[in-house]
């Protein structure tokens, strides 16, 4: 796991070097071990690297790294799992080099030298950032992996094309200031965080998961292309022998492909452990993990003092069960305080999962006794786990049987009479009970879904927070677009499941945990997201995911094999924290300083008046609106974090 950072002009220059270094001195969290940096003054380019060691931890991994031919510089963030096994192949075709050391960069450049970047980006397994120069064409090629657990930003600034891990990097080798994309602002409001490709610097995007760019100059950026896609990577004859396989046979393809994934990731040449929360996901993980290995396994969960949030005693169940060396810590209001004025640097962008608290937290204990963490990342996308697919799919088919006059006639008179006035006929209705779960704000989306066309935009209504209609971000359009990948051919639970792939896990779920993991310079690997893994799941019968209206139906069946089922069958619970009372009590000044009016209203930004009354209305204790509070927040946070000068 490492940082990197380069400049572009493709012209001759003897400046590039000294800016690439001050950008790439942005991420040393993200590679505290080596630096390194090349240049080609002629040619106008610099590239440069922060260093985790973990795989070869001599001098040999040093990047950027020139490839045996002289042809190529890469700089590149991640880990080829399967570096090894395209080594041998290399070796046997005798289009190998005289290998100089063990590094997995070696020898992605040695194939890159000999197969080209197309085809070997598609013979990767792992998880990736790519830069690479070729020095014949003069083209810089930019590449993430497939399902987009490691970041890269790119674009013009000044004549100069800019890249690196993080937006910090790109702001220090920005030449002038960078302005806030308002486009990019609503959907954060709307989310919770920016889909890509948009950043929230106009002109600064986000390379696509599976996706590569070949650029050659600064005049006009090319399209990315896409090396592999969600859309297209289930083969049909796949599908159709699955279809046709028993119980059995499914569970024992899943449990040998889990299996092999968890294997490949657990080798490192430095202390290793895995996230363990006792739910399915981090559970199978672990569980896998302790099968490979003939020691313990080091594990580590988070816990809260608020018992209503605390799962760490079903992770300490499944790690007693399990035999695991395992470490826990609890997470307190104070706690959070310390580490909430530095989310804006961390995360580097706005972002709002709340978890990112927790996730933080965990990742600082765990780096304090191993330098590499499994995780379960992409078990409930993968499996169906979450329970909205069932609720959203219920509702849909309920709604849906209902005349289209007649829910739009029924959603228009909902929406006669304002939120707030909502609020006041309901609170002279006795016997309602909590006004908390009944409001002006809930009968208004009520209407938004009555009117709602498909259940694509009925499943992305319900997974934003701010709608766009609300008008929250002054000078955007407050009109609904349905963003990420959407295709109504599939099942319901196929649709929401692969918009999720697509959306939901690579800019919430996984920035959260390469953004809280490098802060702390450690490095998270997640076996379910190897694609073969991801490409067997997306195959599955559905009868494989859910049964009996519960998901992960395949998945409890090879924990199964290892973990009783008493130990993690309960309600999914999430990675939540308090916020509700948080917001209200510990956190309140901070909260009240950020949303105060006047500062609102210099920024013109925001509709202060909508903010001050959300605000207002939870500071009463008349509704929770803690989740698009925190929006707000974690925007005002990363606001006075990126407008500092930025620290070497």
């Amino acid at each position: 796991m490492c940082g990197i950072a380069g400049i572009a002009t493709w012209q001759s220059t003897q400046v590039l070097e000294s800016t690439a270094l001050r950008m790439i001195a942005t991420l040393r969290h993200r590679g505290p071990d080596d630096q390194g940096i090349w240049g080609d003054a002629a040619a106008g380019i610099a590239i440069a690297h922060r260093r985790l060691s973990i795989i070869d931890l001599s001098p040999q991994g040093h990047q950027p790294m020139a490839s045996a031919s002289a042809r190529f510089v890469v700089a590149y963030n991640g880990e080829i799992y399967n570096y090894n096994e395209i080594r041998g192949e290399l070796n046997a075709a005798g289009l190998a080099p005289a290998w100089r050391g063990q590094s997995d960069t070696e020898v992605l450049l040695a194939a890159f030298d000999a197969w080209g970047v197309e085809v070997t980006l598609k013979k990767l397994v792992g998880m990736f950032a790519i830069a690479l120069w070729d020095r014949h064409a003069r083209t810089l090629t930019l590449a993430r992996d497939r399902m987009g657990e490691k970041p890269m930003y790119y674009g013009v600034i000044g004549g100069r094309f800019v890249f690196g891990s993080e937006l910090k990097a790109v702001r220090a080798g920005a030449d002038g200031t960078l302005e806030i994309d308002r486009v990019a602002l609503a959907q954060f409001m709307r989310f919770g965080y920016v889909p890509a490709p948009r950043s929230i610097h106009a002109g600064i995007f986000k390379l696509p998961a599976g996706h590569f760019v070949a650029v050659h100059g600064t005049s006009q950026l090319p399209e990315p292309k896409s090396f592999w896609n969600l859309r297209d990577c289930v083969d049909a004859g796949l599908r159709e022998e699955l279809a046709g396989r028993s119980d059995a046979e499914l569970i024992g393809a899943l449990h040998d492909r889990l299996s092999e994934a968890v294997r490949l990731q657990m080798v490192s040449d430095v202390p290793l452990g895995a996230f363990l929360s006792g739910g399915i996901d981090s559970s199978t993980v672990v569980a896998l993990m302790q099968a490979h290995n003939p020691g313990r396994v080091r594990t580590f969960t988070i816990g809260f003092t608020e018992g209503a949030f605390d799962e760490a005693p079903y992770a300490r169940a499944v790690a007693a069960h399990l035999n695991t060396e395992h470490t826990e810590v609890y997470v307190s209001a104070a706690m959070a305080e310390e580490v909430i004025p530095n989310l804006g640097d961390i995360y580097d962008e706005p972002f709002a999962d709340s978890s990112q608290i927790p996730t933080t937290l965990v990742s600082r204990l765990t780096r304090q006794h191993v330098t590499v963490s499994l995780s379960g990342d992409g078990g409930d996308e993968l499996f169906a786990g979450y329970p909205r697919y069932r609720l959203t799919q219920a509702l849909w088919q309920r709604m849906n049987r209902l005349p289209r006059g007649l829910r739009h006639a029924a959603a228009s008179g909902l929406r006669c009479i304002s939120p707030q006035g909502w609020d006041r006929v309901l609170a002279t209705i006795p016997g309602i009970g909590d006004r908390r779960n009944l409001n002006g704000r809930r009968v208004h989306r009520l209407a938004q879904l009555l009117r709602t066309q498909s259940l694509g935009e009925m499943y992305v209504r319900l997974m934003s927070q701010w709608q766009p209609e609300e008008g929250l971000v002054l000078g955007v359009e407050p009109r609904f677009v349905l963003p990420g990948e959407w295709r109504d051919t599939d099942t319901p639970i196929e649709a929401m499941r692969r918009w999720d792939l697509g959306q939901y896990l690579p800019d919430d779920l996984l920035v959260k945990v390469d953004r809280a993991a490098m802060s702390a310079s450690l490095e998270t690997r997640a076996p379910m997201l190897d694609h073969r893994v991801v490409e067997l799941a997306l195959a599955l019968p559905e009868r494989a995911l859910v049964r009996n209206g519960v998901g992960k139906w395949i998945l409890r069946r090879v924990l199964d094999r290892y973990v009783p089922s008493e130990l993690i069958d309960r309600p999914k619970a999430g990675f939540e924290v308090p916020l509700r009372a948080w917001l209200r009590g510990p956190l309140r000044d901070w909260a009240d300083s950020l949303l105060n009016p006047h500062r609102l209203a210099e920024q013109g930004l925001l509709d202060t008046g909508k903010v001050t009354q959300l605000w207002q209305q939870h500071l009463a204790g008349s509704f929770d609106r803690s989740l698009f509070l925190w929006n707000l927040l974690m925007f005002q946070v990363w606001l006075g974090t990126a407008q500092r000068p930025a620290q070497h």
